[in-house]
């Protein structure tokens, strides 16, 4: 069994390209995320990519427990890759098997990996071996395209090599994030497992985490799409754990609030130019129900500065507390 908690009332956050840096990360941490998983990293890129690749481990004290996520198709340089991390002090790793991106599959890599079951189970327990019992798991999808379940089979050949622990999007590879995530496959993948099997897609919201959780032998959830919304979807994930125990809801801090802390998360572990971008990205996300932020969003396309930035925070706060008192409804 891997040391990670892994549990319904533990959600972890998913490896998200792009999104899942550390600043995001520490965000959701501190909003209830048990467990949080890297941007995917290159095993190649670990010895030919160092800069980049640097910034994509970045992480610090508060940032655990942490994993990183691998993607590549040779099983010795994934072998390697975990060797150099572990000398680094990283201990829980995860192999995507779910990427569908272009240069990543033409490489053989992430989903591609899916329809050469073989290598597969051998990068797996390449990483397996060369990080020690309970540290590491693979990130699947159903198969290639449809109708293929190629996963089922290899749940029980993964286990056999060693891995600690899987998480299933129940969509094809050839889907992206078209469709609806199949949870009856995602409960039969589940059902027989061994080893705990964490939830992915389609979790837009706690109460999709407690329905999908509910319906299928998930030991946990793993929250992508809905944590790049509102990263407090992890406090109201614990809210309604905590009201099956007749506890009192933790609170929601109010998303201007959780902007300006996004903010300075980024200010404090990134450069300055890149945290700004990665602002302007965030933010008409926390703001995209917001009534009356369309011309706020507009404006984040052309934030230079940091001042601005507060000044838009500041505009979208007075929003929404004139939708409050329009509608009665607080967050």
């Amino acid at each position: 069994m891997p040391s990670l908690p892994i549990a319904p009332n533990d959600p972890w956050l998913a490896p998200l390209a792009g999104f899942s840096d550390l600043p995001f990360r520490l965000l959701c941490r501190e909003l209830g995320a048990a467990v949080a998983v890297t941007e995917m990293v290159s095993a190649k890129g670990l010895f030919y990519d160092s800069r980049n690749t640097k910034r994509l481990l970045a992480t610090a004290p508060p940032d655990a427990p942490l994993v990183v996520q691998l993607f590549g198709a040779d099983p010795d340089y994934l072998s390697r890759a975990v060797t150099a991390l572990s000398g680094e002090g990283y201990a829980f790793f995860d192999l995507n098997c779910g990427c569908s991106v272009r240069k990543v599959v033409k490489t053989g890599a992430g989903a591609a990996l899916l329809g050469d079951p073989d290598r597969l189970v051998a990068c797996a327990r390449a990483m397996v071996d060369a990080a020690g019992d309970g540290r590491v798991g693979v990130k699947l999808r159903l198969g290639p395209k449809p109708p293929d379940f190629c996963a089922l089979a290899l749940r029980d050949r993964l286990t056999e090599a060693g891995v600690a622990w899987l998480t299933l999007h129940p969509r094809h590879a050839s889907q992206g994030f078209s469709g609806r995530a199949d949870w009856d496959r995602l409960a039969a993948f589940a059902a027989e497992a061994t080893v705990p099997v964490l939830a992915s897609g389609d979790l837009m919201t706690a109460d999709d985490a407690a329905d999908c959780l509910a319906r299928t032998s998930a030991a946990g959830v793993m929250y992508a799409r809905g944590a790049l919304a509102d990263p407090r979807v992890f406090t109201r994930h614990a809210n309604l754990l905590r009201a099956g125990q007749g506890l009192p809801d933790l609170p929601i801090p109010p998303i201007c609030d959780v902007i300006r802390r996004h903010a300075a998360l980024c200010r404090t572990y990134a450069d300055d130019r890149r945290a700004l971008l990665n602002m302007r990205t965030a933010v008409p996300r926390y703001l995209r129900e917001l009534p009356g932020c369309r011309a706020l969003r507009d404006r984040l396309c052309h934030c230079t500065a940091w001042e601005e930035l507060d000044a838009i925070i500041n505009a979208a706060e007075h929003l929404s507390h004139e939708s409050v008192a329009t509608t009665g409804d607080a967050e």
